[in-house]
């Protein structure tokens, strides 16, 4: 029975003092993030605390009494607020009001830290610049010889890096050279391409376009013209233009635009002012339509308008003449295409009377074979 009873007190001794250091680890958990605060603000500010004088606000936290407390690492004379007022108001039933701290004292000076004492120098912190370390990298290690020196190539001017736009390119094509038969008959070989010669936004631009039959060179027209980018699809070329064959030859200043419109159009405009008044305007342009990777269908118009009558080279004024052609070309490669076709032509107004007078029919049917290239 004793030894009954013995343990039941050691158990009822134990329940009371696991209850007790429960309580007591509870208070220490709540308060230790105020005493862990004022320790780190007074650390920090360098502030000195004044006693608290006892508080006597009915406002205070019930059952807490701050004279009473005397735990360590916590002074309540240290903790320093805002004001009263805000203090109150932020946190209702603790009254911070008596518990300021006297004027701070000197900051710490940031600039007086140093790296040596594992602490910051802001003061001895300085941007990028002067020479470079003895182990920086060589800025000419990847150029392959290109180096610069004072801001030009050290190998000279003629092997600089040069960006795309900067070089001169040259082009030929002919896009007609071919074999046509008239239905009366007769027969002639046609000619027309143009070459040019420059950069991306200027350029030389030779144009060609005339017929020959029996070694003779029945008409031609010759435009030598500068051509200039004005958007990404289009130049604008100004020039001059000379006509030799049927009658005297003629002389004509030429402006125009030449580039492709939209949905694949190719698109040739050019008008003219020659001497004595006379102007003229020619428009041409071209499609082709893909039936495979290479066979092409071509379909083509060109027509001319003249502003006077010229009747040393049979030319009456307004629309003068048109021609409508479709060939029918196979790419053998991009540079080398024969075709097949068959071409409308026809003159109107004045220009058909000028061809009846001279025997020969306003509008006909031709045949045509050829082939077309370039390099």
């Amino acid at each position: 029975m004793n030894a009954t009873h013995d343990k039941k007190r050691i158990l009822a001794m134990n329940r009371r003092l696991k209850k007790k250091f429960l309580v007591v680890a509870i208070a220490t958990a709540g308060f230790t993030p105020i005493f862990s605060y004022a320790q780190a603000y007074n650390a920090h500010s360098g502030h000195v605390a004044t006693p608290a004088s006892p508080t006597t606000d009915g406002a205070s936290m019930p059952g807490m009494d701050h004279s009473k407390m005397n735990m360590p690492g916590m002074d309540h004379g240290a903790m320093n607020t805002k004001s009263p007022s805000e203090t109150s108001s932020a946190m209702p039933g603790m009254n911070h009001g008596e518990s300021q701290a006297k004027p701070s004292a000197k900051k710490p000076d940031m600039g007086a830290m140093s790296q040596g004492s594992g602490e910051m120098d802001h003061g001895a912190m300085q941007m990028q610049g002067g020479s470079a370390p003895p182990d920086a990298r060589d800025p000419n290690a990847y150029s392959d010889g290109y180096t610069l020196d004072a801001g030009k190539y050290s190998l000279g001017s003629a092997q600089r890096l040069r960006m795309s736009d900067e070089h001169n390119f040259a082009s030929v094509l002919v896009d007609r050279l071919e074999y046509v038969r008239g239905a009366r008959g007769n027969e002639w070989m046609a000619y027309e391409g143009q070459a040019w010669f420059g950069g991306t936004y200027n350029r030389a631009v030779l144009k060609a376009e005339g017929e020959v039959a029996r070694g003779k060179l029945l008409d031609s027209r010759t435009e030598l013209l500068w051509g200039h980018a004005i958007s990404t699809f289009w130049d604008s070329q100004l020039g001059v233009r000379f006509d030799h064959g049927i009658g005297p030859n003629r002389g004509w200043l030429a402006f125009g635009v030449q580039g492709l419109a939209p949905y694949w159009f190719n698109v040739d405009a050019t008008a003219y002012v020659g001497n004595n008044g006379r102007t003229a305007l020619r428009l041409s342009t071209e499609y082709d339509l893909l039936l495979t990777q290479r066979l092409i269908l071509q379909p083509r118009v060109e027509v001319n308008f003249y502003g006077k009558r010229d009747e040393a080279r049979e030319i009456g004024s307004g629309l003068s003449d048109a021609t409508a052609g479709l060939r029918l070309k196979y790419e053998v490669t991009r540079q080398f295409v024969p075709y097949i076709g068959v071409e409308w032509a026809g003159k109107f107004g004045q220009t058909a009377n000028f061809a009846r007078a001279s025997g020969e029919r306003p509008t006909e049917t031709r045949f045509v074979a050829g082939v077309s290239f370039r390099f």
